[in-house]
């Protein structure tokens, strides 16, 4: 691998790389789209890093948005509507492993200095053409090493967060993690408490996303130690019966990959603080029965009453861990496409009927359910004169 003479920087970037220029500041490529690049996989998501202050960027574009302004981030939004971030070169001051405090006036190289892995240390110059590589970024892009910018040790401390990003970023790529840096993120490990659980979420559910095959990213989870700080109820990868890549292409489902790979997927999942959604798919999955008892519409019917919306997932999760379809798909198929009656709310007749009928209190509950019962065994009964008829001799 060698830098290209062109990256296919997208018009409305250069422009607004021109502008800065034109105004007397600098403005560099920076970030994961440009390392993307290099190995091959372009984006369009360029973030620009810039001598000019926020209030500078402000001040020269007409239409910005002030997205992470207090960390020097301006949104500067294109013709098209795309907003890209544009960030202050800045350099650490304080840090207390979560939150850094910057300040501005730094250098490009400063800027390069304050960031987690030399992969990520790389610039840009959109308009020159001119690459900056101080850290050794592109040769380490090309032995598959992933290490981090100077002292590891230093650069764990100022934010813990980056030692999931490094499980992550070895899984994704497939990437080595240089000795030195595997060391301090294993000794930085016991930091991680410190983080949020919003933050731990994103970059586990990250991880899942993107990681070339679950069983790397699964063990670097607990050989770092990160697992046991945070999820506990991780199994591990030789227990885990994780699928190959080709039965967890992209793009993935990390609730559906944390009910497959975790022991309490709920729990894990509310330590993580996900939504009450996210929590719910998990607790259905698990608690539910994974499978009709036959491969018979009646039983199938059965079943879909039974799990109701956690279907899709629970046939998902056998295609994983079979690697093939359920015997009993298509019976489930055809259901679905004649509009078989599942629920309660889908017989011919209400609660208001039976009532009608003199029935009340919990008979109507229980009525209801018999009817649903006689429906998913022949949904053929469900019109309300036959409905009605079965109500009458059950009551």
């Amino acid at each position: 691998m060698s830098f290209p003479d062109r990256v296919p920087v997208p018009d409305e970037v250069l422009e607004i790389a021109r502008v800065l220029e034109e105004a007397g500041h600098e403005a560099w490529c920076v970030g994961g789209a440009l390392r993307d690049t290099l190995l091959g996989d372009p984006h369009s998501d360029y973030d620009l890093a810039t001598s000019a202050r926020p209030e500078e960027v402000q001040r020269l574009f007409r239409r910005t948005a002030a997205i992470g302004v207090e960390h020097g981030t301006v949104g500067v939004i294109d013709r098209k509507r795309v907003m890209h971030e544009v960030t202050t070169f800045r350099r650490d001051v304080r840090t207390d492993g979560r939150h850094a405090v910057v300040e501005y006036g730094a250098t490009l190289e400063n800027d390069l200095a304050r960031r987690d892995f030399t992969i990520n240390a790389i610039a840009f110059h959109p308009l020159r053409r001119e690459w900056r590589d101080p850290h050794g970024g592109e040769r380490d892009l090309r032995d598959g090493v992933l290490r981090a910018v100077g002292d590891p040790a230093a650069r764990f401390r100022e934010d813990y967060l980056r030692v999931l990003r490094a499980l992550r970023f070895a899984a994704r790529f497939g990437f080595t993690i240089d000795p030195a840096t595997w060391a301090a993120a294993r000794e930085a490990a016991k930091g991680l408490g410190r983080l949020s659980a919003e933050r731990v979420r994103e970059e586990w559910f990250k991880g899942l996303r993107t990681a070339r095959e679950l069983e790397p990213l699964v063990r670097l989870w607990h050989e770092s130690g990160a697992a046991a700080a945070w999820l506990p109820e991780l199994r591990r990868a030789e227990t885990a019966a994780l699928p190959p890549a080709e039965r967890s292409p992209a793009p993935r489902d990390p609730v559906l990959l944390t009910v497959l790979l975790a022991s309490d997927p709920a729990g894990l999942l509310r330590r993580l603080r996900a939504s009450n959604a996210e929590i719910a798919r998990a607790e259905a999955m698990v608690t539910r029965p994974a499978a009709p008892e036959s491969g018979d519409e009646v039983a199938v019917r059965r079943w879909l009453a039974a799990v109701g919306s956690a279907a899709d997932d629970l046939v998902e999760l056998h295609r994983l861990r079979a690697g093939t379809d359920p015997v009993w798909l298509a019976a489930l198929t055809a259901i679905r496409q004649r509009g078989d009656p599942l629920t309660r709310g889908e017989l011919a007749v209400t609660g208001r009927d039976l009532e009608a009928l003199g029935i009340s209190g919990r008979a109507i509950g229980e009525t209801l359910a018999d009817l649903l019962d006689s429906v998913l065994e022949n949904p053929a009964a469900n019109t309300r004169e036959r409905l009605l008829a079965l109500a009458r001799e059950k009551s």
